[in-house]
């Protein structure tokens, strides 16, 4: 059986998983255990009952275990039952248990007879017990019963699954032995997780059911339909004897007899009985827990590692104690000030690999949607002609001008700067949004102390705000500036002398420091307004350079689906559909011929409002502008036809002073707006945090109340400390087991193939037949071909020679389709 260090782990085993039930079973580990899988009314519950030797399990017709009830059977000098739901009350009377399943089961899946995957855990203390951890599933039905759902089938086969996926898990597969042993729904499930059957112990029961002249020596003796670990075969009481009360140790007498008596039987009474079960299974499952024991260290440490540090500090935090309030304040605020740094400068421990956040969406902002807003609000070439030529005409008055008037360029050049004003205040929003969301972040991280939390929240959020109103009010005055000398002597404006000249070359389109072949982005996008006739929307793979727009069916651009120049075109925002998630923009000719094949636009859609912005600062590098809003409708169109040559030679003249001064401006904003907001907020607040803010706090007056826990951390912190605790538990009564035990090694491989396929059948005559899909996949364990080797070493190669095997998390499959009943 082996040492008693090994017989001291399951009850050790036991304490840890009612610890971690405790916890919400956050430790995810995979307990070893052994479920107990059947069809209704195979005797599942009177095996059970059997290893206890009482009554204690809800009996009835149809299903009666309705939730999995996990089984702790541990030896000891008195008897009785505890559950974990109500650990303070302990339960001598074995009738008191069986109500007691009833009714939680009642509490949680209702008086019908719908099923739950939430367990019930029942310890039971006694004398007559060997030590086991046991799960009681729902029998394997077919037919919905009462108001159960019509897939009640595979809402059963699903739970069972999740228990039985676990490698840690030993599968105590039930069949009546008056049942065809081939199509035992119970072996066809352990097959499916088990095809080597190195978890699979098989159990006989009701042979004193069968036919007369029939026996199940052959399966017994596992030479026909063999087992790995063969088969045990018992008798449990028959439905009178349940009903004449018959007693559980008069029963295991009768058992006794039985196999003694029994001519097919009695050369394997030794090894056939509810005795010789329960000692197999002990031994199974402590052999079982030595063999995985390893990885099962493995997975206790890592998981102490990962709660070790916030367990330390619990420990050292006193709720009642002023000094470590005080302290832990201090740190909460020195931690948010170096997160709100990190996140901003880029240097955070965590990287989001999924959104953009802090930084860099400001630096986003810095570089791609401000000067977008600056060349939107640019006025078109007819609109700004006409002003010219309604300034110049005004200034000459009655008089006919001989010469261009600076007056009208300055007045020009002043309403232009105006503009810039709008785009600067939503520059300075936007920044400011996302200081704050950046804040949110941060002070998450304080959801400990829900009052510390909203102070500190309240706090820094005003103080943005107060930064906010002197930045924008900053940036009013570097626009007001600018309108308060028109510098016509800056190095970069090209005068009234170079400005005809200007005018020649206004018409070439030059990109600045872009080699016309320079592939400025690439990208995913969705051709949106492709007719359902002509195939509908696609996505392709897009390449912007300097000169063209093309796409390619694929990201390894061998085939190339279009080559768009850029000449002549601009783009258009395109409202977002009632139904789609996407974001539109549109590209056009600005001369009105098709853009691609007989289409007039090109709408292309992304998955994201930053990615739809990325797009346009792209396009903007490329010279593909956006289309002008004017106050008539119109968009661009030709200038305006003068009669007067006379005021033509003057309004292109200012025209090309307007626009050599306005780029002088527009590169200057775009220069001077994000070092102030640098200046005025972000670093402002940053510098607040790490100074201002703990002193803020400090004069509410309320310190020790700002420290009080939230009843969810207080929760969290006793879970956690419970944890620790017990994986520290855990890991030292390990840390003494001799691994070393001598056990029974696992019997050499059958050939299991007689087992079906595990496939539901027509449940109601008539109906459809229901297309289902294998078991949930599992970690496969590798075959043990011609070698024999020791149990604990085998143990060790199963779990650690798998890399790359799933984590530790109970594996569930979509909800399964539900009969079409007729």
């Amino acid at each position: 059986m082996g040492n008693r260090g090994m017989e001291e782990l399951i009850p050790l085993v036991n304490r840890l998983q009612d610890a971690l039930s405790g916890v919400g079973q956050s430790c995810s580990l995979h307990l070893p255990q052994i479920a107990v899988v059947g069809g209704q009314s195979a005797g599942k519950s009177s095996v059970l009952e059997s290893f206890v030797g009482r009554d204690f399990l809800p009996r009835g017709s149809g299903i009666v275990t309705r939730r999995p009830l996990i089984l702790q059977l541990l030896s000891a000098n008195s008897e009785y039952g505890e559950f974990l739901h109500c650990r303070e009350k302990k339960f001598i009377n074995f009738d008191e248990i069986r109500q007691e399943i009833e009714a939680e089961t009642r509490r949680v899946t209702g008086s019908n007879k719908g099923i739950s995957p939430v367990p019930i855990n029942l310890r039971i203390y006694s004398p007559h017990v060997l030590n086991l951890t046991l799960v009681d599933l729902p029998g394997i039905t077919k037919l919905p019963v009462g108001d159960q759902p019509a897939d009640i089938e595979y809402q059963i086969r699903d739970m069972i699954m999740q228990f039985i996926c676990m490698e840690n898990c030993l599968i105590l597969a039930v069949t009546p032995a008056n049942t065809d042993l081939a199509n035992s729904d119970a072996l066809k499930l352990a097959k499916d997780v088990d095809p080597q059957g190195q978890r699979t112990i098989g159990v006989i029961t009701k042979l004193d059911l069968m036919d007369e002249g029939t026996d199940a020596r052959e399966i017994l003796e596992n030479r026909l339909l063999p087992l790995r670990r063969g088969y045990i075969g018992v008798v449990n009481r028959s439905q009178k004897d349940i009903d004449g009360k018959k007693d559980i140790k008069a029963a295991l007498l009768a058992e006794e007899k039985f196999f003694l008596s029994h001519p097919a039987y009695r050369h394997m009474a030794a090894t056939m009985g509810t005795p010789y079960l329960q000692r197999i299974l002990n031994q199974q499952l402590t052999n079982h827990i030595r063999d995985t024991l390893p990885a099962f260290r493995s997975r206790l440490q890592s998981q102490l590692l990962a709660v070790n540090k916030e367990a330390e500090e619990y420990k050292q935090y006193s709720p009642d104690d002023a000094a470590r309030r005080t302290k832990t304040l201090l740190k909460s605020v020195q931690r948010l000030a170096v997160d709100f740094e990190k996140l901003i400068e880029g240097s955070g421990d965590k990287v989001d690999t999924i959104n953009l956040s802090g930084g860099a969406r400001i630096n986003q902002i810095f570089h791609e949607r401000f000067p977008y807003e600056l060349v939107k609000i640019e006025s078109d070439e007819r609109k700004l002609r006409q002003e010219i030529t309604y300034a110049i005409r005004n200034i000459h008055g009655v008089r006919t001008g001989l010469f261009t008037p600076d007056m009208a360029f300055e007045a020009i050049v002043k309403k232009q700067i105006s503009t810039l004003k709008g785009p600067c205040i939503k520059f300075v929003d936007m920044v400011s949004q996302e200081l704050i969301t950046t804040v949110y972040q941060c002070i998450d991280k304080l959801s400990s102390f829900p009052k510390l939390r909203d102070e500190t929240e309240k706090i820094i959020t005003n103080e943005i705000r107060k930064q906010e109103s002197k930045c924008r009010d900053q940036v009013l005055l570097l626009i007001d500036i600018q309108l308060a000398y028109i510098n016509t002597k800056h190095e970069d404006f090209i005068g009234f002398t170079n400005a005809q000249q200007m005018y020649n070359q206004s018409n070439k389109k030059i990109v600045t420091g872009i080699a016309g072949n320079q592939v400025i982005r690439k990208g995913w996008l969705t051709v949106s307004n492709i007719s359902i006739m002509k195939g509908g929307s696609k996505e392709y793979w897009f390449v912007l350079t300097a000169e063209s727009l093309s796409w390619f069916k694929d990201d390894e651009e061998k085939e190339k689906k279009y080559m768009l120049p850029l000449d002549n075109l601009k783009l258009r925002d395109v409202e977002k559909g009632f139904m789609s998630s996407k974001f539109v923009f549109a590209i056009f000719n600005t001369e009105l011929r098709n853009v691609y094949k007989d289409y007039k636009c090109l709408e292309l859609a992304c998955n994201s409002q930053d990615e739809l912005d990325s797009w346009k600062a792209s396009l903007l590098r490329a010279g593909v502008y956006p289309e002008k809003v004017t106050v008539d409708g119109q968009g661009s169109g030709a200038p305006e036809n003068f009669t007067d040559p006379q005021l033509e030679r003057q309004v292109e003249t200012i025209r090309n002073l307007v626009d050599s001064y306005m780029s002088i401006i527009y590169k200057t904003i775009r220069d001077l707006m994000p070092k102030a907001i640098m200046h005025l907020m972000i670093n402002s607040v940053k510098e607040f945090i790490s100074s201002e803010l703990l002193a803020q706090l400090y004069a509410l007056g309320e310190c020790s109340a700002l420290m009080d826990e939230s009843p969810a951390q207080q929760q969290h912190r006793e879970e956690v400390l419970r944890k620790h605790a017990a994986l520290k538990e855990a890991l030292a009564v390990i840390g003494e087991i001799s691994t070393s035990t001598c056990s029974t090694p696992l019997p050499p491989p059958v050939d299991s193939s007689w087992i079906q396929s595990s496939s539901p059948k027509k449940s109601v005559t008539g109906a459809k037949p229901v297309t289902r899909g294998h078991a949930p996949p599992v970690p496969r364990v590798p075959t043990h071909t011609g070698r024999t080797a020791s149990p604990s070493t085998d143990g060790f190669q199963q779990l650690t020679g798998q890399p790359n095997r799933a984590p530790p998390s109970v594996p569930r499959r979509h909800p399964p389709a539900i009969p079409n009943v007729k």
